[in-house]
């Protein structure tokens, strides 16, 4: 088989996924659309390293904060960085806004169909059962 396949321009590029995160943004009366992207394995792996952190001595992976920060990097729109929107919400980072955004059921819908969009046939609860055993 010919390697020019794997090439980055004979990729298939993956679109990018509208979702009605919250029926507490309508626009003349519809749910307005949030706009869902998938992350590379390198943004992913970033986020990641940024969750393991340090208790009495011993590395803890954060699972909420690593879905947080999953959901807000993959989120296009609305734009969860946009200093005006954060300021509304009295809030600093695209992660705590997202939260407050949403209401807790919201919340976990959305933090579902990021992992989706981004490959992760199994919530990462699942994943880490499987770890375990």
């Amino acid at each position: 088989m010919d390697l020019d396949i794997f090439l980055s321009q004979n990729k298939i590029k993956k679109e990018n996924v509208k979702f009605a995160a919250s029926q507490s943004f309508q626009l003349d009366g519809e749910p307005v659309l949030w706009e869902i992207r998938a992350l590379s394995g390198d943004e992913e792996e970033k986020i990641r390293v940024l969750c393991i952190m340090e208790q009495n001595g011993k590395k803890v992976f954060d699972n909420a904060r690593y879905l947080g920060k999953i959901a807000a990097a993959s989120t296009v729109y609305p734009d969860l960085f946009n200093e005006k929107l954060q300021d509304s919400y009295g809030v600093w980072g695209e992660d705590e806004l997202l939260k407050k955004m949403l209401t807790a059921g919201e919340y976990i819908e959305y933090i579902k169909k990021v992992q989706e969009v981004n490959g992760f046939s199994k919530s990462m609860n699942e994943l880490k059962d499987e770890a375990k055993k």
